[in-house]
């Protein structure tokens, strides 16, 4: 990632993930209109791979939002080397694990790895691994067009990167477990009913409103936001003691820095604060 030019406007190494800045915030675009931005490929993954990694080496990077070009957020799997039995779902079954373990789940090690708050804007279906990738971002916003099925049943396979861990989370075991079940698409509106999504807005206003969003989060010092996430990160499987043990230590770390003592000051003198990352 260039640090220095802040509107950089690239492809990745795969050439199927669009980057762009925005300031402060970084747009990731899943761009494969081929296979409506499927996950697969050793390419992509490193790409998500480099994405966190690369955001996490420049404070100059506060919020990321992750989008889908075309009329889907993603297809999920490659449909047609599944059915082909090639890349990833080839070989033994001892193979196919590694194949996994190797390959999709990089995904969501990455994003998990991943410091900067984490926005998915779902321009359309998310289905099967795309709803577990929509499940890995911190906040969700669905256009009017999205849905999100949690649909591996229906090719007769389970989530293979971390859908039943991650999805529970989000809508508690029952409604999970129904999605999982039937497989079935819940729309925006029902996303939203379930607390899978926290906004829906019109098509057009999609990134737009994610953009506002992200906005407010970077206009925060970049430091407390990372401290922040890792504190919630956490705190899905940590004891409360833990969680309070590692808040004290992050907030002593926070007390010391120089966005802390700008803050203060300009609450105090009404104006706008101004933070460096310091």
């Amino acid at each position: 990632m260039n640090t220095a030019n802040p509107s950089i406007d690239r492809k990745s190494e795969s050439g199927r993930l669009h980057l762009a800045r925005d300031g402060h915030i970084l747009v990731a675009t899943l761009d494969d209109p081929a296979t409506r931005n499927a996950l697969y490929g050793d390419d992509l993954f490193g790409d998500f791979e480099a994405l966190a990694a690369d955001a996490n080496a420049d404070l100059s990077v506060r919020a990321v939002i992750l989008t889908g070009a075309g009329s889907a957020f993603s297809s999920g799997g490659n449909i047609r080397e599944m059915h082909e039995k090639t890349g990833m779902f080839g070989g033994t079954p001892l193979e196919i694990a590694q194949n996994y373990t190797n390959g999709i789940q990089r995904i969501p090690r990455a994003l998990m790895a991943l410091d900067v708050p984490l926005i998915a804007a779902v321009n359309g279906p998310a289905i099967g691994a795309g709803c577990d990738l929509a499940c890995m971002c911190d906040v969700r916003i669905a256009s009017t067009r999205a849905s999100f099925a949690e649909s591996f049943v229906r090719v007769g396979i389970v989530a293979g990167d971390g859908g039943s861990w991650l999805l529970p989370r989000l809508v508690g075991y029952a409604r999970a477990a129904e999605m999982a079940f039937t497989g079935e698409a819940v729309d925006a509106k029902q996303g939203f009913a379930i607390g899978l999504v926290s906004k829906v807005v019109p098509h057009e206003k999609l990134l737009e409103s994610a953009l506002d969003l992200a906005g407010r989060i970077a206009a925060n010092p970049p430091h407390v936001l990372r401290w922040t996430k890792r504190l919630l990160r956490e705190a899905q499987h940590e004891r409360l003691d833990t969680i309070l043990d590692m808040a004290a230590t992050y907030q002593a770390l926070a007390h010391q820095t120089s966005d802390h003592a700008e803050a203060v000051a300009a609450m105090l003198e009404k104006r706008p604060p101004s933070f460096t990352g310091h």
